[in-house]
């Protein structure tokens, strides 16, 4: 394949909530540059991106599709994001491996809370963004429902570039308000057209959503808002400039729209991505492994190489690691460090994907996105470099779980291959959790929804032949005492030879908050200080199993403050037991209690619904 130099990459995220139409406009993307023969469904379960079982029977995307296509001389690398909050977390990770996002929003709902949540990150990230009005053929479809929604997101930053001729079934075509023309598409979603005249009945509105364009693009720069207030308007090519520059620094979000099921106002699209969306530049920081100074890289082949693993992606095929270029650039059969495993890895052939397909490279330049077989140690967050430069880039951050599930296999076979079978599935899902619960005892999967464990439950059946059962998981209680005790306890064994003697005196009291806390209140060594641990070891193990139903103890204060040793019997195993046998007592005398479960919930309203 073509080797395509930093200058010439697009790396670019599609993000948006679930159902807003992502997967379909990646499709007609693809396809308009050539890169599939027919135009993808999701209806129909036949589309690139969408390619697991999972996602063909639920019409939505769980996992990010991955895909690339030339277009105007660029490679524009494209990652389709899920917007089902149960999945969103490969979506996230997605975006440390692109330069800008583009927004899908939905004609007929706006933007929703996901959407909201993704846009949010792409700019913490300091993502380049654009906004695209999706379902503008549909019956509730309103380019006006859209960008009030993308206002009440960006505000004044939401500027359209392209206008809509036409809504519903009668949506045909666009106004770029750049080339200041209209283009009207042909029947059948082959996605050609024709350039025509701006229509008669939009003269006013394209008049003002133009002049609103060149105004926030002046903006942008001192010289051209001069030229602006000076002339009333820019030239062609003053307003490429400044929409460039405004877009880069993030003052504009400029606002496409089109329809991909009738593959309308996608290849303009593609030529603004191409024209205005930013190569891979800068520097991306890091550390030094040893030392942890700060370092950095730039996105330029002359740098040593470098580069982010952002996915993994396990099939019937073998393992495949995904990772973006940062610097230098990655051909087949090299050695490079991983540093955060202290191991080298051999990397192999190398791929370009498009969905499940794999195109073989022989040279990815910096800021390019691949995949490579077999890495031995690698996952989702590693870095790769060169040994004889090494560098160390931040991990990417994983959600924590909100949601656990008990795991119980529907046979022996199946508990036999459970943990090995979720830990491949754990490789490709970062937000996927196992592990016993220490209290309880169960195997609990924890995610990020119900939906997110179910479809795990699926895919293990499906890849690996395993069936389980989920289950909610037992109440992981605790006890507490609500009063005060005071006991003593003498633990005596004589049994003909060497005897067993130490008793102790201890008081419990409420420590609410505080957990454990043990006070030595020993005076004039009527207990020897070597046997202070032992009894403060017994009191932690009876603790472990409390006297109402054998949870946990915690939030108690034990003060021991009398008893008694003999100067041949006493020793560590016997203040250990008086120790305990004491707890105990002490527990059962001081009104012990069962502790709930509680979960801190932050609960977050935007202001126009509150009062």
């Amino acid at each position: 394949m073509k080797v395509y130099e930093t200058r010439d990459l697009r790396n670019v995220a599609l993000i948006g909530h679930g159902g807003s139409g992502k997967t379909s406009l990646a499709e007609a993307m693809l396809y308009d540059a050539g890169m599939t023969t027919r135009l993808g469904r999701v209806e129909e379960g036949n589309t690139v991106m969408d390619f697991e079982e999972e996602e063909k029977e639920r019409r939505g995307s769980i996992t990010s599709g991955i895909g690339f296509l030339e277009w105007a001389k660029c490679k524009i690398n494209l990652i389709d994001t899920p917007g089902d909050a149960n999945f969103v977390a490969d979506g996230r990770n997605c975006l440390y491996a692109v330069d800008s996002v583009v927004l899908v929003a939905d004609a007929e709902d706006g933007i929703r809370v996901q959407a909201e949540k993704m846009a949010r990150a792409a700019e913490e990230l300091g993502l380049t963004r654009v906004a695209y009005v999706s379902k503008l053929d549909r019956e509730r479809g309103a380019f006006e429902t859209a960008m009030k929604a993308l206002t009440d997101l960006f505000g004044n930053k939401a500027v359209p570039v392209f206008l809509p001729i036409g809504s519903k079934d009668a949506f045909h075509g666009i106004v770029d308000l750049l080339a200041g023309k209209a283009f009207l598409f042909d029947e059948g979603g082959k996605g050609t057209f024709k350039e025509a005249g701006i229509p008669a009945e939009m003269t006013e509105q394209v008049a003002e959503a133009r002049e609103r364009l060149v105004e926030a693009a002046s903006e942008s720069d001192d010289e051209l808002i001069e030229k602006y207030l000076e002339n009333g308007d820019l030239s062609p090519e003053e307003l490429e400039i400044g929409l460039k520059k405004a877009i880069a620094e993030g003052t504009i979000v400029p606002v496409l729209c089109g329809s991909a099921p009738k593959n309308v106002g996608i290849r303009p699209m593609l030529d603004f991505l191409a024209a205005y969306l930013p190569a891979p530049q800068g520097e991306r920081k890091g550390t030094t492994p040893d030392t942890g100074e700060e370092i950095s890289r730039k996105f330029d082949d002359a740098e040593p190489f470098s580069a982010l693993v952002f996915k993994t992606i396990v099939d019937e095929i073998g393992r495949f690691s995904v990772f973006r270029v940062i610097s230098g650039s990655a051909v087949p059969d090299t050695t490079v460090l991983n540093p955060e495993r202290r191991t080298d890895e051999r990397l192999g052939q190398l791929f370009h994907l498009l969905g499940k397909e794999r195109h073989k490279i022989e040279k990815a330049s910096a800021g390019d996105i691949v995949a490579v077989a077999r890495l031995k140690e690698t996952i989702t967050g590693d870095t790769l470099c060169d040994k004889k430069s090494p560098i160390r880039y931040p991990r990417i951050p994983v959600p924590p779980a909100i949601i656990s599930f008990a795991v119980r296999p529907r046979s022996k076979a199946d508990q036999d291959k459970i943990s090995a079978s979720l830990r491949k599935l754990m490789e490709e899902d970062t937000a996927l959790r196992y592990a016993r619960d220490e209290q309880t005892g169960e195997f609990l999967l924890s995610g990020m929804g119900q939906g997110h464990i179910e479809i795990v439950a699926k895919r293990l059946e499906r890849k690996f032949k395993v069936g389980i059962e989920l289950a909610a998981p037992k109440v992981a209680y605790l006890e507490t005492i609500k009063g005060t005790a005071d006991k003593r306890y003498r633990h005596k064994k004589q049994t003909g030879g060497a005897g067993q003697f130490g008793e102790c005196a201890i008081k419990i009291e409420p420590n609410r908050g505080a957990g454990f806390e043990f006070v030595n209140n020993i005076v004039g060594g009527v207990i020897p200080g070597q046997y202070i641990p032992s009894v403060e070891k017994g009191v932690r193990d009876q603790m472990k199993k409390g006297v109402l139903a054998g949870y946990p103890v915690v939030d108690v204060k034990v003060t021991l403050y009398d008893g008694k040793s003999h100067p041949v019997d006493s020793k560590d195993i016997a203040f250990q037991l008086a120790g305990r046998k004491a707890m105990k007592e002490a527990l059962l005398a001081a009104k012990p209690t069962l502790l709930e479960p509680i979960m801190e919930m932050e609960v977050v309203v935007p202001e126009e619904f509150m009062g």
